[in-house]
């Protein structure tokens, strides 16, 4: 299965290398996903504008494709594009959609945490369009665009966030971080790895 990940902030090209890399890295046999950022994204999703001009370039890069892709997959846990499925020229796949239904699916108690407010407030949104019960609101980390890169920095604030919730799992609300599991406190999911560990599990069915 070879996927086409749209990153959904503009990100310099050495950032598009290292997510290439961790998709490299993370993807299960049988999987392939190629990272590209498209023109016209802003430069991070800082609010409610952000997140929906981020989706609209999503919706439109993916519908212009005609490339030999066997789906889409954007690189963003928040599922850009995904509404848009039916006018789209291939099947595309959203890591919040596969992640959130693995977890509630498995019989979980979860939680998401964001990098910032907007990011916190859509993802709430979007297990609420999914139908899914969380247990609570996303807790904010409040993280700059810089710390999704600084795997050390992102764990101490995840750490200090997350080490006394009762729930189950907290689900990572980013696509493009190396997750570090706190000492203790529930277990944290990196969503893009489970959600490729789900479309593995799929595409073995097929």
């Amino acid at each position: 299965m070879r996927l086409l990940a749209l990153t959904p902030i503009d990100v310099p090209p050495d950032e598009v290398v290292r997510r290439q890399a961790r998709y490299d890295a993370i993807a299960p046999d049988g999987i392939q996903v190629v990272v590209r950022c498209p023109p016209g994204l802003p430069s991070e999703l800082g609010s409610d504008d952000d997140v929906a001009r981020s989706d609209g370039v999503l919706v439109s890069t993916y519908a212009a494709e005609d490339g030999a892709w066997d789906g889409f997959l954007p690189d963003c846990v928040l599922d850009p594009a995904v509404h848009a499925a039916r006018s789209l020229p291939r099947p595309i796949h959203g890591i919040g959609r596969l992640a959130m239904h693995a977890l509630t699916g498995a019989g979980l108690s979860w939680r998401a945490v964001a990098r910032n407010e907007p990011i916190a407030h859509e993802l709430d949104r979007l297990a609420g369009r999914y139908g899914l019960a969380t247990d609570g609101r996303a807790m904010v980390l409040s993280l700059s665009v810089a710390d999704i890169a600084d795997e050390v920095g992102w764990a101490d604030a995840l750490a200090a966030a997350v080490t006394d919730l009762p729930c189950d799992a907290v689900l990572n609300g980013c696509s493009a971080v190396d997750v570090r599991a706190p000492a203790s406190g529930p277990d944290v999911v990196d969503p893009t790895a489970l959600a490729l560990r789900v479309l593995a599990g799929v595409e073995g069915l097929a």
